[in-house]
Formats: C-alpha cells, structure tokens, sequence
C-alpha cells in the first residue's frame, strides 16, 4: 500500500504526526532537488503509455531537446513514455533533465535518462516540485494523470496561486474537442471568463512550442521590475 492510500483511506486509523513529520520531510527533500535546477525550466508531462517511435514520444523527445539547446531544464515525472522521450531529448541537446518519480501500487521505473532525480511517495509534494522550477508546460496526449496535471496547473495560474505563464497543448487534433467543450460549454455558461481560454495554446510544431515559451518568458521578464 502507497503512502498517500494509507493516509487517505477512510476509517483506517493513521499515525497524524508520523505521517505530517513524512510528508514534510518530503516537501524538504524535494526542494533541495530543485533547488539543484540552475536555469529557466519546462515542465514536460503525457503519458506514461507510449512507446518509442510514436508521435507523442518523439514530439517529446524532440521539444526537450529544442528546449536544452536554448538553455533550459527539462522538468518530467521521470517515467517512461512521454516522460522518457522528453528527458532522452533534453539529455540528447547536452541539457539538464530533471525527473520527479512516483510510487505507484503498480511500480513507474524511472527512465535513464535524468541527471536530477527524485522518487515522491506523495503526489501534492511532487506536484509543488514540477510547480516551483517551472516557467511554463507543454502537455503532450495522456490520459488522467495529465489532465490532472493540466487542470491543476490552469487553476493556479487563473486563481493567481502562482505566475501567468503558458501552458502549451502538444497535438492540436488531441485536444481540439476538449477545446471546443471549454469554448462550447464552459465559456458560453460563464463558467469561465474570455481570458481562461487564453491561457491555452495549441500546436504541432515543436519549434512553435519552445519559441512560444521563450516569448512568454522574456515578456515576463521585461515586465517585472529590477
């Protein structure tokens, strides 16, 4: 049994102090990995499901390592598909590729492609930690694990908990009906504001998404005072 079920499993009863004294422990061995991250960063999520050779892996493999070759840090859960194609790019651009692993009842491996690594018990300390680093996300296809992370990541940025930065959809054709239901149905009922849409930029181009990035970065930074 992972950590989080075991705290998050009712009625079992759990250590309180035990289990807070863990997860701040976590918290704290996290940051000390970012605090490794010596330069602007991505946070590169998808799915864990795919293969080498297919589209998403290689689109991943590709924007990592356009990414490394400007500068950056590439930030991934650290497992395979998705994840393994954009630290092997990252790592193939002479870059820094960083991957936050899981625990999961049915074990993620970790690829072999990450310089800085860590392996979380806790999904809400990792999550910080692909949070913190980051200067923006490109989201690659997957299934609830990314979209939790994609909608996670836009409830931050539109609730002003952290910066607005860009949050980029990797393979416009994937996301276009998910993009027409937030237009069609969450937009139309006022479920969202005009500007939340905004927050979403599709693409097929690996070169559009890393310029993309890059565009919104320098204009952040024009923007902040010295």
């Amino acid at each position: 049994m992972t950590d989080d079920r075991q705290i998050l499993d009712h009625p079992a009863p759990f250590d309180i102090d035990a289990s807070v004294d863990k997860i701040a422990a976590e918290f704290r061995a996290g940051f000390e990995k970012v605090a490794l991250i010596d330069r602007p960063a991505v946070a590169l999520f998808g799915s864990a499901r795919v293969k080498e050779g297919s589209a998403p892996y290689e689109s991943a493999r590709a924007v990592g390592k356009r990414f490394a070759e400007v500068g950056w840090a590439v930030v991934t859960g650290g497992g395979g598909g998705v994840m393994e194609g954009a630290n092997r790019g990252a790592q193939e651009g002479n870059g820094l590729s960083v991957g936050f692993n899981i625990v999961l009842p049915h074990e993620q491996a970790p690829n072999p492609y990450v310089d800085i690594g860590y392996t979380f018990e806790h999904f809400y300390a990792r999550k910080v930690c692909f949070v913190r680093p980051s200067e923006g996300f490109v989201i690659f296809p997957g299934g609830f694990g990314t979209l939790d992370e994609l909608y996670e990541s836009l409830t931050l940025i539109q609730t002003g908990t952290i910066k607005h930065f860009p949050v980029v959809l990797f393979d416009t054709e994937y996301w276009r009906e998910m993009i027409d239901w937030i237009r069609g149905d969450l937009l139309a009922d006022g479920m969202i504001a005009a500007a939340d849409l905004e927050l979403l930029h599709p693409t097929d181009d690996p070169d559009e998404a890393v310029d993309y990035v890059l565009e919104c970065y320098e204009r952040r930074r024009g923007d902040t005072p010295r």
